[in-house]
């Protein structure tokens, strides 16, 4: 008998020791462990170890660090009815262990679901001009439009950046010819201005030309110069300007009369 009681002493104290060290549990520093009791929510354990009541208590484990994830490509239609395709990365993490295990069974699933369904309600309500020139606007929105849907759940949405945007060939196309068009407007109107300056010079010019006297001959021979330096030849000019000066008075003279 002495020797059953030692035995099932034993087996007493083996079955302590297990339950001890089940009991005993330890959290990284990125872990929270949330402590339920009888089925009821106790409290939050944080990084270290912890002690639980054997059987009557258990640990749920719920990693904070930051969760990247690509999301799929999402097929749908902008506001000015394009067709396209688009996909974004997504950072999320836990910040109440509490609800994120309460609320939500699988709570990394029920982020990444609601990201997609936001990323096509924010294409949706955007047009196809703003998506190419101004995504920080989308990314903005649908930020907005995720941290609603995840903070009820113990989740916050870090950031969310489109990745790709596949638009139809001929809408590509399109756009390549409205920016050839808009680039060539715009060297029409600097040539445009170009020559406006341009001509208001040359007229400032002639009337300096025309109120001095000996501007017009000066002009001439500067010109001379040029055109003898430029191709390379002997030029003669027969136009003397005793000529200029009896077709002045000759004109002068007209007029008097």
């Amino acid at each position: 008998m002495p020797a059953a009681f030692s035995g099932f002493g034993l087996f007493l104290a083996l079955i302590a020791v297990v339950l001890a060290l089940k009991s005993f549990g330890i959290n990284q520093e990125y872990q929270r462990g949330v402590v339920f009791r009888l089925g009821r929510l106790k409290e939050t354990k944080g990084p270290g170890w912890f002690w639980l009541i054997p059987i009557i208590e258990r640990v749920v484990k719920i990693d904070q660090r930051v969760i990247t994830y690509a999301l799929a490509t999402q097929e749908t239609v902008t506001r000015d009815g394009v067709a396209v395709k688009i996909n974004a990365v997504l950072w999320f993490r836990a910040v109440d262990a509490a609800k994120v295990v309460t609320t939500v069974m699988d709570w990394t699933s029920a982020v990444i679901q609601a990201a997609e369904t936001g990323l096509r309600d924010a294409i949706g309500q955007s047009e196809l001009d703003l998506i190419l020139k101004d995504r920080t606007s989308i990314n903005a929105r649908l930020l907005e439009l995720l941290d609603k849907t995840v903070k009820q759940w113990g989740v916050t949405v870090d950031a969310v950046e489109i990745k790709d945007l596949d638009i139809p060939e001929q809408m590509q196309r399109a756009i390549a010819r409205e920016a050839e068009a808009i680039r060539e407007k715009r060297a029409r109107i600097i040539k445009a201005e170009g020559e406006n300056e341009a001509s208001a010079k040359l007229a400032e010019a002639a009337r300096t030309i025309g109120e001095v006297p000996g501007a017009l001959e000066l002009r001439r021979l500067q010109t001379l110069s040029e055109i003898g330096v430029e191709h390379n030849s002997t030029i003669i000019a027969m136009f003397p300007t005793e000529l200029l000066a009896a077709a002045k008075q000759f004109g002068a003279k007209a007029k008097d009369d």
